[in-house]
């Protein structure tokens, strides 16, 4: 499975930016689709998960803020981001996976994540 994530950038405090992920290879449109993002230095932190049924899980500090969708049709999910904070700068990247009860585990299929900037 190949996944590329596009659509980072730079903007302001209380902007919006809207990341594209998309699935190719052998894809199997039943996979979770996450979205995590890492700071330097930091691990890779899990901030939106969504189901193919469209069932979505979203870390705290973006609940509210960011909306994960998909579109099976296509293999891709988004992630819409509003009211951005400077600490939300980060690089963005999607991964699929699955559920075991409450806990998301991801397949080891990482593409090249996007630079999200949020300057203040």
């Amino acid at each position: 499975v190949q996944l590329q994530a596009c659509g980072g950038g730079l903007v302001q405090v209380g902007g919006s930016l809207r990341l594209s992920c998309a699935a190719s290879g052998s894809t199997d449109s039943n996979y979770v689709m996450a979205w995590y993002r890492q700071t330097p230095g930091q691990l890779r932190e899990l901030i939106a998960t969504i189901s193919s049924g469209g069932n979505t899980d979203y870390k705290d500090s973006v609940k509210g803020r960011f909306t994960i969708s998909r579109d099976n049709a296509k293999n891709t999910a988004y992630l819409q981001m509003n009211s951005l904070k400077p600490e939300d700068t980060a690089v963005y990247s999607c991964n699929v996976g699955y559920y075991i009860g409450s806990y998301y585990y991801s397949y080891n299929y990482w593409g090249q994540g996007t630079q999200v900037t949020v300057s203040s």
